[in-house]
């Protein structure tokens, strides 16, 4: 947003009052020091209390900077590549964020094809410069670091496709709501321009996660923009997202990217209240210049990002010196965004730039010096250790100076973020429930401040469920947790046997017995596979009456408070009663609380495509058969691909929509338990993970997407599914 920004760019002369007021008016907060803690504080951190999946971390090459790192020296381009994204030496950012360019230059559509529904004619990515260096800036992230999210935003339409003939000085896009142009309407052949861009992006071999149609549509300036109120931009997503989701690719849809957090919030409204537009928007952006991410967007409950702040005054690379652009305040921002407004992506402006002079990007460079910052390193303390699919978890902290957040990443790892904003050192003794962290494992700090850039620094060890460390006055800590159960208690479960029921008698009641190795420790009861209709109790107790019939492979787990825990796996044979096996042939899978049915989003057979909810409509991606494979499981398949609904990359994290059709292969994330409810609905529950087939969100919006949760074990909820 800040006209300041573009000094560097063919856009120069733009007064830099305007930017000055610009920021004033969402004065952005310095760090500065509160009173030393004397005392020793203490931390909770809790596994049972979750909160938002994290996408990541991430900046833009936009304008140019992109092909500047391209035109850099080999030994240049390394450096500011692995400052940014090694997940080692550098930052680690998992986030690419794009400009997908308007004016003659830089738009693969850069003239009139003689109206909206004649024929375009686009360019390809390598004649506008490798997209302006983006593509290749994408290309090495990938094959260097593994990056893969890389997501555009559309500044500005063509001209030829706004109300004021121009790519820049603001305009609407002719067609949307009070926006109408002699020439006719041009939603549609924006949202295929935008479907374009993705593919030549999908065709180079980096897909777009995400394509967005604006940024900053509340501010008209003298480079790329649009003026779009939020009405108008719903009725540009009432063809947008349609198309994009159409279009064979996996790329979903964004919006609306406005100045800041507030006004994200009256987009937001906007598409909430336009039930086609709200269909296939699967995130919401916003930037943090005329305001600050700092509480949830209201009824927004797909994920929310922040994609661009900086500040622009004279270069500053420090960490701590009481400047709005240090890294101590820009670890702060990242802290309120993530525990405040639960964003799920936080994003600075630019990544690199090539001798600005200003505090727009996270690395300088110029000539054969690269200069990364304070900043930078704010960022990788988060980016680092907090994994994409992440979910932010239960942390506080005794010490009101100390900024505290936690995650668990999806390998079962635990990170715990700690910011001391004090001018004293503080001694915190941190106490894990729920963390599946068990006595014995291995705490590495990470360190950044004035003399450190996320140094590892001395271990220490998991006692007794906690953990004590000493966080330095105004210093950044990260400590790391691996998961899985090290070493410590040991906990044992005996066996119950082989177990037998009927359905529709309820069972006289089995106790599961453990014992502990360490005195004093008490147990808490877990279990896995369970026939439909049965429980266990928190001590131990399976009870219930079996609502379908089947053999079915059941773990009772045991844990105790430091985390250690023990299991016990045996069969329970289901037979008998009306419960019978699932239908066999196709069918519709209506779900139960809302009517909407199971689909293939964009009626494709593309590996990888999403499964979301969709009005029933009785195509060949809405029909699925169930077959049988062993133990009560089997597999989920689409009529239209002949693949298997599935937990994409094997994951064991709930909350996260990552529900897709993948080839059949046998795979425990593509094996779920049909597991029917009273009413006559059925609910699957994964192999791999335990957790059962959900609508995301309790959502009840067609495009809605799925994710795995808790099975809630009820008739009539988001997991219940009814063939038809």
């Amino acid at each position: 947003m800040p006209v300041s920004r573009r000094r560097t760019d063919r856009r120069v002369g733009v007064s830099l009052t305007v930017s000055l007021g610009v920021i004033g008016a969402c004065a952005l907060a310095v760090v500065l020091p509160s009173a030393p803690a004397f005392a020793a504080d203490s931390a909770s951190i809790n596994g049972a209390t979750t909160y938002q999946t994290i996408a990541g971390f991430g900046a833009s090459e936009a304008f140019g900077q992109a092909s500047a790192v391209m035109n850099a020296s080999s030994s240049v381009q390394q450096q500011v590549l692995a400052d940014l994204y090694s997940p080692t030496t550098g930052a680690g950012l998992t986030i690419l964020r794009n400009e997908i360019g308007a004016d003659s230059g830089n738009s693969i559509e850069p003239n009139n094809p003689g109206g909206p529904n004649a024929t375009p004619s686009y360019k390809t990515l390598a004649q506008t410069n490798q997209d302006q260096g983006q593509l290749w800036f994408a290309q090495q992230i990938k094959s260097r670091f593994g990056v893969t999210n890389v997501y555009a935003d559309a500044w500005s339409a063509p001209g030829y496709m706004k109300t004021n003939g121009s790519a820049v000085n603001g305009g609407q896009v002719c067609g949307t709501a009070g926006a109408s142009c002699s020439s006719g309407d041009w939603r549609q052949a924006y949202a295929n321009y935008l479907v374009q861009y993705a593919k030549d992006y999908a065709a180079g071999g980096v897909p777009l996660t995400f394509v967005g149609p604006s940024n900053e549509p509340d501010y008209s300036t003298n480079y790329d923009s649009m003026t779009m109120s939020p009405a108008q931009m719903a009725s540009l997503l009432d063809v947008l997202g349609p198309t994009v989701k159409n279009s064979g690719l996996s790329t979903q849809v964004s919006c609306c990217a406005p100045t800041g957090w507030p006004k994200a919030g009256q987009y937001a409204a906007a598409i909430e209240s336009d039930p086609t537009a709200l269909a296939d928007t699967a995130v919401v952006t916003g930037h943090g210049y005329s305001g600050a991410p700092t509480s949830p967007i209201p009824g927004w409950n797909k994920q929310a990002w922040e994609t661009e702040w900086s500040t622009f005054d004279g270069f500053n690379s420090a960490w701590d010196n009481g400047s709005d652009a240090s890294g101590m305040t820009w670890a702060q921002h990242i802290h309120q965004g993530l525990t405040g407004a639960n964003v799920s992506a936080y994003l600075y402006w630019w990544g690199s730039t090539s001798g600005n002079g200003d505090n727009e990007s996270l690395v300088q460079f110029s000539g054969g010096s690269v200069m990364p910052t304070g900043r930078l390193w704010a960022f990788g303390n988060y980016s680092r250790y907090i994994h994409p699919g992440a979910v932010r978890i239960g942390a506080s902290s005794s010490n009101g100076a100390v900024d505290l957040s936690a995650y668990k990443n999806t390998d079962g790892s635990l990170a715990i973020v700690a910011l001391n904003t004090g001018s004293g050192a503080d001694t915190i003794t941190y106490s894990l429930a729920n963390t599946g962290v068990a006595n014995g494992a291995t705490v590495t700090p990470y360190l950044t401040n004035s003399s450190n850039t996320i140094a590892a620094q001395g271990t220490t060890s998991v006692n007794g469920g906690a953990f004590s460390a000493t966080i330095p006055a105004r210093s950044l800590v990260t400590y790391v947790i691996p998961g899985g159960v090290v070493s410590g208690n040991t906990v044992t479960v005996t066996n119950p046997g082989a177990q037998t029921g009927t359905v529709g008698a309820a069972i006289g009641g089995v106790q599961i017995q453990g014992s502990d190795s360490a005195a004093g420790q008490s147990l808490t009861y877990s279990a896995s596979g369970l026939p439909a209709g049965l429980s266990i109790s928190s001590s131990g107790l399976i009870s219930g009456t079996p609502t379908a019939s089947g053999t079915f492979n059941v773990t009772v787990t045991a844990t105790d408070t430091t985390g250690a825990s023990g299991s016990a796996s045996f069969t329970w044979t289901v037979s008998g009663g009306s419960g019978g096996g699932f239908p066999s042939g196709y069918h519709r899978l209506v779900v139960a609380n809302d009517s909407l049915c199971l689909d293939v989003y964009g009626n494709t057979s593309n590996s990888g495509a999403a499964i979301d909810q969709y009005t029933c409509n009785g195509q060949s991606n809405q029909q699925f058969q169930f077959v049988p494979t062993s133990g009560g499981y089997g597999e989920i398949q689409a009529q239209n691909s002949g693949q298997d609904v599935s937990v994409a990359n094997s994951s064991t994290a709930q909350g996260t929509p990552d529900i897709v059709q993948q080839p059949v292969s046998g795979s425990a994330a593509s094996q779920w338990l049909a597991q029917q409810q009273s009413d006559g609905s059925w609910q699957f529950k994964n192999q791999n993970s335990g957790l059962c087939l959900d609508v995301y969100g309790n959502g009840s919006n067609t495009g809605q997407q799925l994710d795995q949760w808790p099975c809630k074990n009820a008739p009539g909820t988001n997991q219940d599914f009814n063939p038809r």
